[in-house]
């Protein structure tokens, strides 16, 4: 899908999906959101609820597996090593599509602030599994189907979770 500032993104938190429209067209992408469940409080581990927008893009060009720390690349690549290397870490790998809410006092400002918790939708290791919450709040995805996802949206792109 080329890039459209008519497309959006609606995330099923029960069903674990991810559901771009862009026109008539839709495409429905697995997704792992937090283990925690829904919730909007700093702290939480959980995923915000409600109306949000893509604020930044950030990625574009890295390499499939590229791993972000403070959404900066490292200049390394996931492997299995690496894991290895690292385990128990939350890895952020590909893309970052960084969220911020709409909606003031419910994922906006003070203590339920999406874009000051770092909510984004990313990559991840490919071991984790999709279909089921694990992540720590952010939005989880394949690496391939976030890169399509990526190339298909801008920064303005509505995002509904609920």
């Amino acid at each position: 899908m080329p890039q459209n500032a008519r497309s959006d993104i609606h995330i099923d938190l029960a069903r674990q999906t991810l559901t771009l429209r862009d026109g008539d067209s839709e495409r429905t992408y697995m997704i792992s959101t937090a283990a925690n469940g829904a919730g909007e409080l700093l702290g939480s581990g959980c995923t915000p609820r409600g109306r949000h927008r893509i604020r930044l893009k950030i990625g574009a060009g890295c390499p499939a597996g590229a791993v972000f720390r403070g959404r900066r690349w490292t200049g390394e690549i996931y492997s299995p090593a690496l894991a290895a290397e690292h385990p128990g870490r939350d890895w952020i790998l590909t893309r970052i599509l960084w969220l911020t809410g709409t909606e003031r006092g419910r994922n906006r400002g003070g203590a339920v602030d999406s874009l000051r918790r770092f909510i984004y939708i990313h990559g991840c290791a490919p071991t984790e599994p999709m279909g089921m919450p694990r992540s720590h709040g952010c939005i989880r995805m394949r690496d391939a189907d976030l890169l399509e996802l990526f190339d298909a949206v801008s920064a303005g792109t509505r995002v509904d979770i609920c």
